[in-house]
């Protein structure tokens, strides 16, 4: 169904008692042999009205002319061109002549007008639009011809039978007072698209204003009434179609997102221009968000987006969505969905915000933590000095082969081998509580139990237990002892707690920042063998941050960390012939591990184009349905935004 609502204004010299008089006494176009080609003044004409009135060409009957050029297409056009600039029309001479000349078919009457009385009085409600002075709205619905005739709307009495039931929706639409709307409208039954033209307004002028949402609203309404028929079977079997291919979709987008996540490269295009977006924003005041950035600023911002693109895996990924949300869209309307740039797509706006915030973190210096496979690692599964018997109770709560009622009684068990003051059961207690899934996750717990650990000098809990105290979990929260304890595993030994300590004074969240103590807690890190601390220090040698500026020393330091499967240090490594920034030269890689999240963040079509909402009711209808087929009245399946047919 196609909506459209332009308005007409009244007063003064204005008056539309005319187009009143026009839909109500016209009749329908006259329909001639599809063989016989337009007229030259029809030829002209067209040429004229898609000359003035260049959104003509938007309109079926336009589609349907040039598709088959005859004299019956041309005139159904015309008439509906006219229609459609009736505020324009009515002042052009050549316009008016043709409406007061154009062929006539049979008369249905004296006139066609209907509206909430039985009898419409034509010269009284021209009377009523001569004298009123605010804006009249003509509505103008139209169907296709073959739904017209399969669902009963190819005739003003089912039309007007509509309009009378939906009234009250089309005012609340208008934001008009049901006791103050006023309308009338008339059917025109011609060519392959019959339509009607309403007229509506209110009896207090001023206080009808109609916006998008309100058409969407009023569309709406009027398509659920014609279509409710036809609705439960044709949304069920299109929402399982929807479901399945979105399934399939989201499992290869992920698949991409997975190596985004996992891609390390260089594109020395994207990096300059980067590097042009930092100068840009030194001279910028206030907020840096892409909606309060200048012009300038914003192009740069979408230079990169598109370089972006560009990537064989994000246009990869980029192409995937594009047609999982076409796929989606079809099974709603005919009109194919445009494909846009990655920069002029508003479902990836975040795209532009995480470019400018790559770009704010090079221009203030700060260093950034390739370390996201660090929780893989940093808690062995091994301990030193563990019981035999803790060893093996580890091992039943940790194989998910074994029943759960027999792991549950090992956690028992090792619950009770804690209690007698093992420090190994102890410490996998704190794991079990903080973790989950076989204990209900409680950080109190935890921090009980890593605390009866640490303090009998396990380095393992006292590590688990600081970074449990420097969690965002703000009921243990206690970043002053979750720093102690760190040093003091750190101490002990534990070369990941040093690496943490590095991190936190480089960063200063918790602590004072310093750069030379954190380059001390790395080098205490990375002597005693851990990866991370070796890449962090090859950075620091390259930047000379916290240490002295040394090429040679960070790419000893890269090399170690390297040899031990750090991908990001093997990357500086293979660049080392073309080395500059490292925040600059990783760039890409981050924006890569922004987008992997967008693009899944967007896996999920949006709610599909407006049209005609599925209702209460019939939502009801298909429940019921669904319990008759055996489902739970509260068996929910994956919930989706409110569906448009």
């Amino acid at each position: 169904m196609i909506v459209k609502s332009p308005y007409l204004k009244c007063g003064g010299s204005s008056s539309v008692s005319g187009y009143l008089r026009y839909i109500g006494t016209r009749e329908r176009v006259e329909i001639l042999p599809d063989d016989r080609p337009p007229t030259r003044k029809q030829e002209q004409l067209i040429t004229k009205l898609t000359k003035d009135f260049p959104e003509a060409r938007d309109l079926g009957e336009y589609s349907d002319y040039k598709g088959k050029p005859t004299k019956a297409n041309a005139s159904v056009f015309i008439t509906r061109a006219l229609e459609e600039n009736w505020s324009q029309v009515q002042q052009s001479d050549s316009y008016m002549k043709y409406i007061a000349t154009r062929p006539r078919a049979e008369r249905l009457g004296d006139h066609g007008l209907f509206g909430d009385e039985d009898a419409v009085d034509l010269e009284q409600a021209m009377q009523e639009l001569d004298q009123y002075d605010g804006n009249v709205w003509t509505h103008i619905l139209s169907l296709k011809r073959e739904d017209a005739a399969r669902l009963g709307y190819d005739n003003a009495k089912a039309w007007r039978n509509l309009l009378r039931a939906n009234r009250n929706e089309i005012a609340a639409a208008m934001n008009i007072q049901p006791n103050h709307f006023r309308w009338y409208a008339a059917f025109h039954d011609e060519g392959k698209h019959p339509h009607v033209h309403m007229m509506a307004w209110s009896t207090q002028p001023g206080e009808a204003y109609l916006t998008r949402d309100g058409i969407r609203n009023i569309k709406s309404a009027l398509t659920n009434q014609i279509f409710k028929q036809e609705m439960l079977h044709t949304y069920e079997q299109k929402s399982q179609s929807r479901d399945e291919l979105v399934r399939e979709a989201r499992r290869a987008i992920r698949q991409l997102t997975q190596e985004m996540t996992r891609s390390i490269c260089t594109a020395p295009e994207i990096e300059q221009k980067m590097e042009q977006l930092v100068g840009q924003l030194e001279t910028v005041k206030g907020k840096k968000s892409y909606g309060y950035l200048p012009k300038s600023v914003k192009k740069t911002v979408d230079e990169v987006v598109d370089k972006l693109e560009e990537l064989p895996v994000v246009r990869e990924c980029y192409d995937r969505w594009c047609r999982l949300q076409g796929e989606v869209e079809s099974y709603y309307h005919d009109k194919p969905r445009e494909r846009k740039k990655l920069s002029q797509e508003k479902e990836f706006r975040q795209i532009k915000n995480a470019v400018i915030q790559e770009a704010e973190h090079i221009r203030l210096g700060e260093i950034s933590f390739e370390d996201d496979d660090l929780a893989e690692h940093n808690e062995p599964e091994q301990a030193r000095g563990e019981s035999n018997a803790c060893r093996e109770l580890r091992r039943i709560i940790g194989n998910k082969n074994i029943s759960l009622d027999y792991r549950d009684r090992a956690a028992e068990k090792l619950e009770q081998v804690a209690e007698r003051g093992d420090a190994h059961a102890q410490y996998r207690m704190g794991q079990l509580y903080r973790d989950g899934p076989l204990l209900i996750p409680d950080n109190h717990k935890a921090k009980y139990w890593l605390s009866q650990s640490a303090i009998q000098g396990l380095p393992e809990a006292q590590y688990a237990l600081g970074k449990l105290l420097l969690s965002d979990d703000w009921e243990v929260r206690d970043p002053g002892e979750g720093i102690r304890w760190l040093k003091q595993a750190a101490e002990n030994g534990s070369h990941f707690a040093a690496y943490r300590l590095g991190k936190e004074y480089l960063s200063g969240e918790v602590v004072s920042k310093s750069v030379t103590k954190a380059a001390d807690w790395f080098t205490k890190s990375a002597e005693a063998g851990n990866q991370y601390a070796q890449y962090m220090l090859g950075k620091l040698c390259l930047t000379g941050q916290g240490l002295p500026r040394d090429q040679a020393q960070a790419m000893m330091w890269f090399s170690r960390s390297a040899v031990q499967g750090n991908q990001y240090a093997q990357f500086f490594l293979e660049q080392r012939n073309n080395l500059h920034t490292p925040s600059v030269m990783l760039a890409v890689t981050q924006l890569l591990y922004h987008m992997s999240r967008i693009f899944e963040d967007n896996s999920v079509p949006s709610a599909v184009p407006v049209g005609q909402q599925v209702d209460r009711k019939l939502r009801r209808k298909i429940q019921e349905k669904k319990i008759t087929m055996g489902h739970k009245p509260d068996d929910h399946e994956e919930q989706w935004p409110e569906m448009t047919m």
